[in-house]
């Protein structure tokens, strides 16, 4: 009887052990962003994504372990030769994913190192269709490019290709002499041609200065003329004004009994003082006729002036 009960209890400790087996061998807990490749019986069965996912033991085996998220692989440097015939050295980083871990699998032995033999060879092709000066201003260009090339290639893999990154573009030691040479050479060009333009700007600057003050002189000059014929057109007005209204007085008083006496006594004044001066300037003196002393000049110029007053 005890023999029985021990026997018992191993077959059902052998049962407990066996069940704890298949279980442990049939639930499979995938991680995020991983696939499990399954086989059966050596053939593609299914693919596992992450989660809880149960297969038959002993019949089902995980094939490959497939990482879903995005890889860097460094590109290892290599010489390739760009269209005007100059050999350089180029590295990279090749940045990509799995997208289809079947094909991942099956298609493709090391789909890294076959992407990474892609990317080298696309980044040699890509480098020949390119001169020397191209490859380091077009740097984006370039890696698009070879980023398309590989993903057209790399589609039957299950790889998608994100970027391609250059990290050095190593040229000749003779080229990057040449090329510091022609650098130094446009920063000597750039610097004449930046000092000639501050020169004929400065020309420029002076010469308009010099004729903006021509210019301000020559209208001063005109402003100071035009105001000087004002002020000497209405200086001549003043002084015509001034003696049109001196001769009107005049002509009023001579009208006048004691405005005729005045006259006669100015004329006779006038008449003595011009004698008087042409006896100190000549040591000859006439003395005049009786027709032309000083009373007839007086009596001819009061009759002209009242021959004058009638007519009027």
């Amino acid at each position: 009887m005890e023999e029985l009960f021990g026997y018992i209890l191993s077959v059902q400790t052998l049962v407990l052990v066996l069940v704890v087996v298949l279980l442990k061998t049939s639930i499979k807990f995938v991680p995020q962003n991983q696939a499990y490749v399954i086989e059966r019986f050596g053939k593609y069965q299914s693919t596992k994504e992450a989660g809880l996912n149960f297969i038959f033991p002993f019949i089902d085996r995980i094939s490959a372990d497939r990482t879903l998220k995005e890889q860097a692989v460094d590109v290892p440097e290599q010489s390739a030769i760009t269209k005007d015939n100059i050999s350089l050295r180029v590295d990279g980083v090749l940045y990509f994913r799995v997208l289809d871990p079947y094909k991942a699998t099956y298609g493709v032995e090391n789909y890294v190192f076959a992407v990474t033999q892609l990317a080298q060879t696309t980044m040699r092709s890509e480098l020949g269709k390119m001169e020397l000066d191209k490859t380091f201003e077009e740097r984006d260009v370039l890696n698009t490019n070879i980023v398309a090339s590989i993903n057209d290639a790399a589609g039957p893999w299950g790889i998608q290709v994100l970027r391609y990154e250059i990290k050095d573009i190593v040229p000749p030691q003779s080229v990057m002499e040449a090329m510091e040479a022609q650098m130094k050479a446009e920063r000597v060009k750039r610097a004449q041609i930046l000092e000639s333009e501050g020169d004929r700007q400065a020309a420029i600057n002076r010469a308009e200065g010099q004729k903006a003050s021509v210019v301000l002189a020559a209208e001063a000059d005109k402003e100071e003329q035009v105001l000087r014929a004002e002020g000497e057109a209405k200086a001549i007005v003043a002084v015509a004004s001034a003696q049109a209204e001196a001769l009107r007085q005049v002509g009023e008083a001579a009208n006048t009994e004691a405005g005729q006496k005045a006259i006669q006594l100015d004329l006779a004044t006038k008449a003595i003082e011009a004698k008087h001066a042409i006896a100190e300037e000549s040591s000859v003196v006439l003395l005049p006729d009786g027709a032309t002393e000083a009373s007839a000049v007086v009596a001819q110029a009061m009759t002209i002036i009242q021959k004058m007053s009638k007519g009027s």
